[in-house]
């Protein structure tokens, strides 16, 4: 059985720069696994938790509900508000996006109400941004320009309640 290796402490920077890099040439696992390596000599390390929700979200096309839960677990390790109800609204944004691509039944109604989801949590941050920055109020008007374009982007009908006389 193999075992992982820890990195260093100083070799830290130099690392989360291979992290950025791996999730930009599209190797989004790769990217979590050193993020992952970073988080086990600096568990508060906030910029390798948010790249590890980065790129996890990365896969959701092409992975399951795993994916889902470790990127919400990975945003529960981040302590400062804002930055939580960001994260948790990026998640929700691009697990919805991740649900339209895949053209499933309902898909596109699952993924209104998560974009919905996405909106509260990045109106939720817009309340206690940090002065001059509108990520927030950017990644919400991108919410609100996807639903806009996407006609099939609607809340799923009411369904009719019919009740039972038996």
């Amino acid at each position: 059985m193999h075992t992982l290796k820890p990195i260093t402490t100083a070799g830290i920077p130099t690392a989360l720069l291979k992290a950025h890099r791996y999730r930009l040439l599209n190797d989004s696992e790769a990217a979590e696994s050193i993020c992952d390596d970073i988080l086990a000599v600096d568990p508060a390390n906030a910029e390798a938790i948010v790249t590890r929700v980065l790129a996890i979200s990365d896969q959701f096309v092409e992975s399951h509900v795993d994916a889902l839960s470790r990127a919400r677990d990975a945003v529960g390790q981040l302590h400062d508000p804002y930055k939580n109800a960001y994260y948790n609204g990026i998640v929700c944004e691009r697990w919805g996006k991740a649900l339209l691509r895949r053209a499933i039944p309902r898909s596109a109604e699952m993924a209104y109400d998560w974009i919905e989801q996405a909106m509260q949590w990045f109106a939720k941050a817009e309340g206690m941004r940090p002065a001059n920055n509108d990520e927030s109020i950017l990644r919400w008007n991108s919410c609100v320009r996807l639903l806009q374009r996407n006609s099939q982007l609607k809340p799923a009908p009411a369904e009719a309640y019919e009740p039972s006389f038996e």
